[in-house]
């Protein structure tokens, strides 16, 4: 991806919410040591460089620790978040008053990191499936406080995101399955009704499944998506042959970047990849530090 096809920015007041509530955490405003050791007049400046090849994502979430702590630094992007760098690339400068720099320096970069492993990673993801149908998505296994900056990072990456919430969408799955049928709904197609009269006509339905037999069940019921999930590649093309098209199909579980080209060449629509978001290794992204 580039910086052309970057989605929208995110609102900068939910980043500044999420930023200094780290800032807090980390003591950033009572840091003694640079207290001690580096006096408020003291102006510095500072490049921000990848240390390896990745995906970018961030930016402006590094350009707020800095502001949010003092308001005189000056966050100057050479870059945009989307873009895929070179080790060795410059992504920032910074310039302003030296403990301040300093002090938020951990914060602006451990969201960058993280941030920018989540695009590379996601990056990895639609690479490998690039010319097939089917489209890379993120779930709910994210960072408590920061899904919505790990879902823009997703799409930084090239991926799309599912859900946002338990509010946001009626999925399905084996335990609510399991629940309804202590209350007598023995067949999926009553479950879905049930949560269809619940819910309304204009939400749409997904059902999880683990067998080319409950994807029939699910299409049967009245089904909008179909989640195949933890299938062999075999029963992934039966299910997909059964659904014919009449649902929208999505796969889960298992998915890793050696099996996600043939998962998809299996005929799914969306394939949902949880480690996109708690496995991303974060990019080595540094600040290197000096007087003016």
């Amino acid at each position: 991806m580039n910086a052309a096809s970057a989605p929208a920015p995110l609102p900068r007041h939910l980043i500044e919410q999420v930023v200094i509530a780290a800032l807090e955490e980390d003591g950033a405003f009572e840091d003694v040591t640079t207290r001690a050791l580096v006096p408020p007049e003291q102006w510095g400046r500072g490049i921000v460089r990848a240390k390896e090849l990745g995906v970018v994502c961030g930016i402006a979430v590094a350009a707020a620790a800095m502001r949010s702590l003092d308001a005189e630094v000056q966050f100057d992007p050479l870059i945009a978040d989307a873009e895929r760098v070179e080790a060795g690339r410059e992504l920032a400068e910074v310039e302003g008053p030296l403990a301040s720099i300093l002090s938020a320096e951990r914060v602006a970069l451990n969201f960058l990191q993280r941030l920018s492993g989540i695009a590379t990673l996601t990056d990895e993801y639609a690479h490998a499936v690039a010319g097939t149908r089917a489209r890379i998505l993120d779930t709910r296994k994210t960072t408590p406080g920061l899904r919505t900056l790990e879902r823009y990072a997703v799409r930084c990456g090239g991926g799309q995101n599912h859900r946002f919430g338990l509010n946001s969408g009626v999925l399905i799955k084996d335990n609510h399955i399991a629940a309804a049928r202590e209350r007598g709904l023995a067949e999926i197609e009553a479950v879905v009704a049930s949560a269809r009269a619940a819910v309304g006509h204009t939400m749409r339905i997904e059902v999880e499944v683990a067998t080319p037999d409950g994807a029939k069940e699910a299409l049967l019921g009245g089904a909008d998506v179909i989640l195949l999930d933890n299938m062999s590649i075999a029963d992934i093309r039966r299910s997909v042959a059964i659904i014919g098209g009449r649902a929208i199909v999505e796969a889960s579980g298992g998915v890793t970047l050696d099996n996600v080209r043939e998962i998809a060449e299996a005929g799914v629509d969306y394939i949902s990849v949880g480690r996109l978001t708690h496995s991303a290794p974060a990019l080595d992204i540094s600040l290197d530090v000096g007087r003016v």
